[in-house]
């Protein structure tokens, strides 16, 4: 069985610079509400549905979440189905990106 790699705030960054990796965000709407990452995109774990993950785009696929927790769990999902071949996690969440001073959209 294949593990997701957890990556940190300066990895992610430097991905989507590149333009390397997708972001997919399985917060809840009320969280999206609060911040969110430019290009990302919801998939809410409380509803999840893995056909709403672009596994075709070439790019890395990186799970994220407020504390790394449930993102952590729904890439591992995806990587025990078989949906994907390789998964990323960011460490310790979106309050890492934000505490890292790393762009968001507020509201």
């Amino acid at each position: 069985m294949t593990q997701i790699v957890e990556i940190d705030t300066q990895t992610l960054s430097d991905w989507l610079e590149e333009g390397s990796a997708l972001v997919i965000d399985v917060r809840e709407a009320p969280e999206l509400a609060e911040m969110s990452l430019d290009g990302a995109i919801h998939v809410p774990m409380s509803d999840f549905k893995p056909e709403a993950v672009p596994t075709d785009s070439g790019k890395k696929l990186v799970f994220v979440c407020a504390q790394g927790m449930r993102s952590f769990q729904v890439g591992q999902y995806m990587l025990n189905q078989g949906l994907v071949d390789e998964a990323f996690n960011l460490s310790e969440g979106l309050s890492a990106w934000v505490q890292a001073g790393k762009p968001f959209k507020r509201g």
